[in-house]
């Protein structure tokens, strides 16, 4: 076993010896004693491992896959002591060498899909000082998981993590730390986002627990913020203006049925063409119902209520007795002013004879009515005996008979004297309506 150990190290030195003549030196060699003996470096206690990230980019934000695509610049430092050697001056090694030396197993916990920068070598970079001190740099593009609560979505913000752990090596072996705490990671500060701004980002330190032990785990979140201002312009301004169209129709006549006909069935298709369009950049199998599909479901409940009240009241101008008054001529009355003075005083004199021929009439038809009411109510004039007087209604009956009074009562109230109104009150009460819907909307969604 001793002499396989040492023919694969001396196969190491010479792959060393022909790739840099700056590596001849003999505290390398000593170092590969020991390389297939990673335990032989870790036999005084766990490796701590410093580690810092650079944001490079963060190119893609996906809500439908609910995940971002990032490229960043991973260093690691630790220190072996049996990299030591005497000098003032670090060394810089070839990234073809780093399989010959001993690195943390370090890997991206919500990583989908990641890979290492290889143009126009492995973008990798291996220093080590005088003291032992390693540093490893690498450069990755990664597409990382991120859970979304799209539930205020477009005025949401979003919480995700880069999770850094060790695959092989656990707490007994390797530590992790962040060098300088939340100041390890940059590069946010000037990072350019399409729809999002970055407004909070911190480190955390923690273990990763699993069946097969305990490893030390590294933790960055970043906030995300979405901009607001790009959707204001191109959903929910349109999305209003085609609600305030459909308002237009209150101030067409009744009779124009062509010209509110069209506006309501225009304004409910672009809604709902807008509303497609809307959800084509969300994932189609959400639970939950986001910000903006709670405004465009107001928005289209305006428009077709619109068009709902425009058939409530051109059915009532149909059952009205006096229709054809309320929609063609509502000022009717003012005709009763231009008759000539002929009719008005043939008029008057027939009223007046009819008036006096009443007068006329009146004595012999009230002692008529008198008469009569005596002899039906007993042939003697004696008062009827109370024993053949009907039964009175029980209670179930009385019952009945008010909730039938109760239920004309309100259908008599909901009776439309004249179909005009109807208009008139909805130019009133759907705009103050919306409103008040939107003063509840904006104030729930971004400061509840």
């Amino acid at each position: 076993m001793l002499a396989a150990i040492g023919s694969y190290s001396q196969l190491i030195r010479d792959k060393l010896h022909l790739a840099s003549p700056l590596l001849r030196q003999p505290w390398l060699s000593l170092y590969l004693e020991g390389l297939c003996s990673p335990s032989s470096s870790l036999a005084d206690g766990p490796v701590t491992v410093g580690m810092s990230l650079d944001i490079a980019s963060i190119d893609t934000i996906s809500e439908i896959n609910m995940d971002y695509t990032a490229t960043i610049f991973l260093r690691q430092r630790w220190t072996d002591e049996r990299l030591v050697f005497e000098g003032n001056k670090s060394l810089s090694l070839d990234g073809r060498l780093v399989e010959l030396l001993w690195v943390p197993d370090t890997f991206i916990v919500d990583s989908k899909k990641s890979f290492l920068h290889d143009i126009t070598v492995e973008n990798r970079l291996i220093r080590i000082f005088p003291n032992g001190t390693v540093l490893y740099a690498l450069r990755i593009t990664t597409t990382v998981a991120c859970n979304m609560d799209l539930t205020k979505y477009p005025m949401d913000k979003q919480t995700c993590t880069l999770q850094l752990e060790s695959w092989g090596y656990n707490i007994n072996d390797v530590m992790f730390y962040w060098t300088r705490g939340n100041e390890s990671v940059s590069g946010l500060d000037t990072l350019q986002l399409a729809q999002y701004t970055v407004e909070d980002h911190y480190t955390s330190v923690s273990e990763a627990v699993y069946e097969t032990g305990n490893y030390p785990k590294l933790v960055f979140h970043f906030e995300l913020k979405r901009s607001i201002l790009y959707f204001i312009l191109e959903t929910y301004v349109p999305s209003s203006l085609l609600v305030v169209l459909s308002w237009v129709s209150f101030w067409i006549s009744l009779s124009s049925v062509p010209a509110r006909i069209c506006i309501g069935v225009t304004t409910v298709l672009t809604m709902t063409t807008l509303m497609m369009g809307a959800r084509t950049s969300l994932p189609n199998a959400n639970c939950f119902i986001k910000a903006i599909d709670v405004y465009l479901g107001i928005c289209f409940s305006f428009i077709f209520g619109a068009l709902i009240e425009y058939a409530v009241a051109h059915f009532c101008t149909l059952t009205h007795p006096d229709a054809h008054i309320y929609m063609y001529g509502h000022h009717m009355h003012d005709f009763d002013d231009e008759k000539n003075g002929m009719v008005h005083t043939i008029s008057s004199h027939s009223n007046r004879a009819k008036r006096r021929k009443e007068a006329d009439t009146t004595p012999n038809a009230a002692s008529a009515s008198l008469e009569l009411t005596v002899s039906t109510s007993s042939p003697s004039g004696i008062e009827p005996n109370p024993e053949a007087s009907p039964p009175e209604p029980t209670h179930w009956c009385i019952t009945v008979l008010t909730t039938i009074r109760k239920v004309l009562r309100a259908i008599y109230c909901c009776h439309v004297e004249n179909p005009h109104h109807i208009d008139n009150y909805s130019r009133v009460t759907f705009p103050l309506s919306f409103v008040m819907v939107n003063l509840l909307y904006w104030t729930y969604y971004l400061y509840f």
